[in-house]
């Protein structure tokens, strides 16, 4: 259950990497060029969107490159990776993917004990 976590991990957060250079270089975008009427808009909170953008995809990758020796760890990571992406970006076609990969290996995380190791983190 570790190397799945931590692969899940790992590829939620490249996943989310590419989500966040578009949504970070839209929001930067809009605010040097300009709104375009009815066609390009600023999103609504714009702080969110950079930190979103940042945070998600670093907590994902070390989440799961954690998952192996520090299971409880990686997973709580991915698991905030999962929860700022779905408050930072929603629920989507570009995000169910990246959000479904950081639950999964999030929770696989958590959940491994005993039979992995002989150290359990409970």
């Amino acid at each position: 259950m570790r190397n799945a976590a931590l692969v899940l991990g790992i590829l939620g957060g490249v996943i989310a990497m590419a989500i966040g250079f578009f949504s970070y270089g839209y929001t930067e975008a809009i605010d040097r060029l300009g709104e375009v009427e009815g066609l390009f808009e600023q999103v609504g909170n714009v702080d969110l969107i950079r930190l979103t953008s940042f945070l998600a995809p670093i907590l994902a990758i070390a989440g799961g490159a954690m998952a192996r020796a520090r299971a409880l760890w990686g997973g709580v990571l991915m698991l905030l990776a999962a929860g700022l992406m779905y408050n930072g970006f929603g629920f989507n076609v570009f995000t169910m993917f990246p959000l479904g990969l950081c639950l999964l290996g999030g929770i696989l995380a958590v959940a491994a004990g005993k039979p992995d190791e002989p150290k359990a983190h409970f």
